[in-house]
């Protein structure tokens, strides 16, 4: 216990040391003292992520430090979908830093989701797509998810079902097939993602998506679309005219 005090007065010290930066800022000019007198819109994306930090690294500020990582990561986007293995081995970011980015990520992710069960717009393509992609389309391996709702629209549930590639098309049609029938679900929105960034559905989708709505009206569900994602972009093959 005791070899970890010199430790823990380094960390500690580090941290005043970084946090008395911003402290010594003229009062207005501070982070949180800007979102209070211009609101949130008015902030810089590296302000606003630097008081989610909370603190700087040994040598920066914590706007200095989001300014690094955004640079690091291509941005907003790259930074928040970048895993927490790669987040934690970045200069400055530990275990701490790492799970408020990763939180900030999930709670964009929920609000979108939110959206989606209060308004009903689960026939919305776009809706749908976008709320897939954000769950979905950062994932480092290929993910394949169900959205299962009722006669109204309504979500009964989100599940991800598979994790691999889609090469074993009738051991997922019976998966999907059982999980609908035990939500007592009347309709069933298919989606998965690529981790190569193109979102273009290949011809195993298409199979698949044809077998799986074949077998799911047997039993009177229906299959509303299957959407192929990516970190930046969607494909439905509902309104692609494939379903």
């Amino acid at each position: 216990m005791a070899s970890k005090r010199p430790q823990q007065l380094r960390d500690k010290g580090n941290t005043e040391a970084s946090a008395s930066v911003i402290a010594n800022w003229v009062e207005g000019e501070q982070p949180r003292e800007r979102l209070s007198r211009y609101g949130a819109a008015g902030m810089s994306t590296a302000e606003l992520l630097a008081i989610c930090l909370v603190s700087g690294a040994p040598g920066e500020d914590a706007v200095q430090l989001a300014r690094r990582l955004l640079g690091e990561f291509g941005g907003i986007s790259g930074l928040l979908a970048a895993p927490m293995d790669l987040l934690r081995a970045v200069h400055g970011v530990g275990l701490a830093k790492a799970a408020q980015i990763k939180a900030i990520q999930e709670l964009g992710v929920r609000d979108t989701e939110s959206v989606l069960v209060k308004t009903k717009c689960f026939q919305d393509p776009s809706a749908v797509s976008e709320y897939l992609r954000k769950r979905m389309g950062t994932l480092p391996h290929e993910a394949f998810a169900c959205l299962f709702l009722n006669a109204k629209n309504e979500q009964l549930g989100f599940e991800i079902m598979f994790h691999g590639s889609i090469d074993r098309t009738h051991l997922h049609a019976r998966e999907v097939l059982r999980r609908g029938l035990e939500h007592n679900a009347a309709a069933i929105i298919i989606g998965h993602n690529h981790p190569s960034g193109n979102a273009e559905p290949s011809q195993a989708d298409i199979v698949l998506t044809r077998a799986l709505s074949d077998l799911l009206a047997q039993v009177e569900i229906r299959l509303v679309d299957h959407i192929v994602v990516s970190s930046h972009s969607w494909v439905s093959l509902q309104m692609r005219g494939l379903l």
